[in-house]
């Protein structure tokens, strides 16, 4: 019968303990290690500006050597793999109590030693272990010698006697069966009855309290959250407060209103002083229009702190308000990193209705909020560049060769120290070109209705000198080849000849984060104000180098043709999330084609290859001057004998004519 017994010494739940937590442990840590290995290094805007605020993104994410940023994963990570440390020592240090019992190893000789070997040998155990022969060490007791003695006596019993050999063999053991000792991996202190109520304190705890809350808290919170990850409450605000004619000002003020739900609970009272000075200085610099946002955001009521709170620190980035107090300058971090997220999500919204206004004013609000320019009627596009003021920006000439041209200029006439700044800058800004769309169908040389259509698009960047102008750049000359390649391909974004390209981090001095250029291509309905197809976002454009064999690059978007035959003139923009003005648009005009007619056509086509002309007739010259097939001369008699039947014909004419003309005259005789 199997008598069952506690763990005193601890190893079995230690060994349940290390590898539970081995088998969450391990994943958790490989996932924390992809997800912190270092970013590829990638080449960044080198002005001043954003070598420092690269150099205060990096200290904010990792922390410095004197004060190391802990994440929570971390902290979990360390604690755990800590206390699987304490557990494997705490087993290779106790002792090793479910043994199997081997008499050849008690002994220490070899299991094919023979009888004669094996008394040999007990014989020298012996005289060395014998009570009344052995000397004590330090450290040895009597009674410790004494069971070495037994155990040595025992396994040489289990091998000489047969007996006791036969009980080892059937039951491992030289004293025959042996009781079954089961132990359970509990200690014995959890099971003590004065401990009795805190271990079941403790199980209610974990299993009535912490276990539903988590779980609860998890399935709440999924139910709270959007597919784009945002609150559903604020794509609800985005549902109703956006319209067909939204404006950037109608998107700001929905994005103000999702701050009530999609921020951490900021603290209230906070730096209040500031915040009002801040928000004194906003109205000083909007002439007025700080109430009207505040309406748009409803965020004018007391009600609405946080809402109010997150807007002012939105606008303060946007208008390049400096922030001392380290709350806030945390607060607004969080709002503007928020930002991405949001609009996108309203971005969603806008194009599940196929609205263009609203679309394209998220998409502009994204390079707003990255160079911090506040959106206005006015061209506010050289404001991006270090030395020029949001403020002074309007009040430059506009130059026919590119709008950094007239900026540069300026601060060259004026020896402004931030020239070289600004001439660093252009390197990472350029301008946006079309150089071709078209839409295409694979194996067709027509679109019919309802067929699948490719738009293709050619983009490219035109990078920028050092005075501010549009470096020209040839117009690439057009290959069917590549073309037809990357339209049978299943890739959105062609492959470039020289590789992969990767383009660095953008100019962005005022973003709290590294900041890769990205664009969106959309065709857009522009008379009925509609978003045709959903826009595909898109990245890498390449600046154009005609030294590396970079002219353009193609992207595609597919979608179905509609319906009905006719001519439908659309528009192509793109527009980037990062530098305002950076836009570019072309007309395009999708031409659908009736099958039926197409069939009449080749038909046609197909009697006119039939009848040939022939090569000495005014249709076989002109058929020959076109580069048509023509009948050869003489390449059939019976057009030969017509002609001679026709002319024989005309001669018997002539003479039966002149006879009846000599008739005539001898009547008249």
């Amino acid at each position: 019968m199997a008598q069952y017994s506690y763990d005193e010494s601890g190893n079995m739940a230690a060994y349940f303990l290390i590898s539970f937590l081995s088998i969450f442990l391990v994943p958790y840590s490989l996932s924390s290690l992809v997800s912190s290995s270092k970013p590829p290094s990638l080449p960044g805007c080198q002005c001043q500006q954003c070598t420092a605020q690269r150099e205060r993104i990096r200290k904010r994410e990792r922390g410095s050597i004197f004060t190391p940023k802990l994440r929570r994963r971390t902290l979990i990570i360390i604690v755990g793999w800590s206390v699987v440390a304490f557990l494997i020592y705490k087993v290779k240090q106790s002792a090793v109590e479910n043994k199997i019992y081997d008499p050849f190893e008690i002994l220490g000789i070899s299991t094919s030693a023979t009888v004669k070997e094996i008394k040999s040998h007990y014989k020298k155990l012996s005289r060395k272990f014998h009570p009344d022969k052995v000397k004590l060490a330090v450290n040895e007791t009597m009674e410790a010698v004494e069971a070495k003695f037994v155990e040595i006596t025992k396994a040489y019993k289990a091998l000489t006697d047969e007996t006791i050999r036969k009980n080892w063999e059937l039951y491992g053991h030289p004293d025959g069966r042996q009781e079954i000792s089961m132990g359970i991996a509990i200690p014995p202190w959890v099971v003590e009855s004065r401990n009795n109520v805190w271990v079941l304190g403790a199980y209610g705890l974990i299993f009535g309290g912490a276990l539903p809350a988590i779980v609860g808290r998890w399935w709440f919170g999924n139910r709270e959250k959007t597919k784009d990850g945002i609150h559903s409450r604020s794509a609800a605000a985005f549902f109703k407060g956006l319209t067909e004619e939204s404006g950037i000002d109608e998107v700001a003020g929905s994005l103000g209103k999702a701050f009530e739900w999609d921020l951490p609970n900021s603290k209230l009272g906070k730096a209040d002083a500031e915040l009002a000075e801040l928000e004194k200085k906003i109205k000083e610099r909007l002439h007025g229009k700080w109430d009207e946002l505040l309406k748009l955001a409803d965020a004018d009521s007391k009600q609405y702190a946080k809402r109010k709170r997150a807007f002012i620190l939105l606008y303060a980035h946007l208008l390049r308000l400096p922030v001392q107090n380290p709350t806030l300058q945390k607060e607004q971090t969080q709002v503007l990193l928020q930002t991405p997220p949001l609009l996108n999500a309203m971005l969603n919204i806008s194009m599940a209705r196929n609205w263009l206004l609203p679309t394209i004013a998220a998409m502009r609000l994204h390079a707003y909020l990255a160079q911090a320019i506040a959106p206005s009627p006015v061209d506010l596009k050289v404001a991006q560049l270090p030395g020029i003021d949001p403020a002074d920006a309007s009040n430059l000439p506009k130059s026919e060769s590119s709008d950094y041209a007239a900026a540069i200029s300026s601060l060259s006439k004026s020896d402004s120290p931030a020239l070289p700044e600004a001439q660093k800058a252009l390197e990472r800004l350029g301008k946006t070109e079309i150089v071709d769309a078209s839409f295409k169908v694979i194996g067709e040389r027509f679109v019919t209705p309802s067929s699948f259509v490719h738009l293709l698009v050619k983009l490219r960047l035109a990078p920028l000198a050092k005075d501010g102008s549009v470096v020209p750049l040839p117009k690439p000359e057009v290959n069917e080849k590549r073309d037809n390649e990357f339209l049978n391909s299943k890739k959105d974004t062609e492959d470039l000849p020289s590789g992969e390209y990767v383009s660095g981090y953008a100019h962005a001095p005022y973003w709290p984060a590294n900041r890769k250029p990205s664009w969106w291509i959309v065709l857009a309905d522009v008379k009925s104000n509609k978003v045709v197809v959903p826009p595909l976002k898109i990245t890498d454009v390449p600046v154009a180098d005609p030294a590396r064999g970079i002219d353009y690059r193609t992207y595609k978007i597919q979608f179905q043709a509609p319906q009905t035959v006719g001519l439908f003139t659309w528009k192509v923009f793109v527009v980037s999330d990062t530098f305002v003005g950076d836009e570019a648009a072309r007309d395009v005009v999708l031409k659908i084609d009736d099958p039926s007619v197409l069939a009449a056509e080749e038909d046609a086509d197909a009697e006119d290859d039939i009848s040939e002309p022939e090569e000495d007739s005014l249709a076989g010259q002109m058929a020959l001057m076109r580069g048509g097939k023509v009948k050869k001369a003489g390449s059939g008699g019976g057009r030969r004998e017509e002609s001679d039947e026709e002319s024989s014909s005309d001669e018997e004419e002539e003479e039966e004519k002149k006879r009846q003309d000599s008739d005539s005259d001898s009547d008249s005789d």
